[in-house]
């Protein structure tokens, strides 16, 4: 109940940066219609497949939960830099229903953004199916691991450290080692070594074989993301529970 009122707070400061939230959702959308129009300029056959709509558009969901680090990471450094965290420190909340409060009101938003890229790409040529909705589904523990980012950087940097860290950093490393623009096995090496170390590549990987319906296929991809969200949560409870102490 108390993870609820703080997460209901966190809502309303959310949705006061209306601005940002919005590119948040755009963003993805350029690259969609973009990438989409350069592959059906392409004569047919002669492009990468995964640039085809029904393996780019799970792809560009994934990519654009990665902005939700920053929203996640924004707000709590800024609570941490003004009085209210300290009258927070105050009051019975334990750190895990502060990271819950504040990883709440990000989900209806990944779910939505998630929506509608799909929506997006059913204009564009993908094939309706209920599988679509299993890819949405999907996508929210994918969600989780980028909230969870944002809240892990957001309670040890501040509000300038975060944007570049969560705006910048985290989106390219999302970006190259998630197989969304290139295969990494083309790549080899150590390359591909670190992309299948961290979840992005996983990520993309269940969510394009949920969208096409090959739910055998969606593990043990999205083991390896869950696994990923479990444990970067719980450093995110640690780190802020030190810092909870610490203040």
């Amino acid at each position: 109940m108390r993870a609820l009122t703080f997460a209901s707070r966190n809502t309303k400061e959310l949705t006061r940066d209306l601005l940002t939230m919005l590119f948040g959702i755009a963003f993805p959308l350029v690259l969609l219609l973009l990438l989409s129009a350069i592959n059906n300029s392409i004569p047919k056959g002669a492009g990468p497949t995964m640039f085809n709509i029904e393996n780019l558009a799970p792809g560009i969901t994934v990519f654009g939960l990665s902005f939700l680090s920053l929203f996640s990471s924004m707000i709590i450094a800024k609570d941490r830099t003004t009085s209210f965290v300290l009258r927070l420190f105050t009051s019975p909340i334990k750190p895990r229903e502060f990271i819950l409060g504040y990883t709440l009101p990000l989900l209806p938003m990944a779910i939505i953004q998630t929506a509608i890229c799909y929506a997006c790409a059913l204009i564009l040529g993908l094939k309706f199916s209920a599988s679509l909705l299993v890819a949405i589904a999907v996508n929210i523990p994918v969600a989780v691991v980028f909230i969870a980012l944002g809240l892990l950087f957001g309670s040890v940097l501040n509000e300038k450290a975060v944007g570049g860290v969560c705006g910048a950093l985290l989106t390219n490393l999302s970006a190259w080692f998630s197989n969304i623009w290139f295969d990494t096995s083309m790549v080899g090496g150590a390359f591909k070594a670190v992309a299948d170390i961290l979840p992005f590549s996983h990520a993309v990987n269940a969510a394009r074989a949920a969208a096409a319906g090959n739910f055998d296929a969606i593990f043990p991809d999205l083991w390896w993301v869950i696994g990923y969200a479990v444990v970067i949560l719980a450093a995110a409870v640690t780190v802020f529970s030190l810092k909870l102490k610490r203040n």
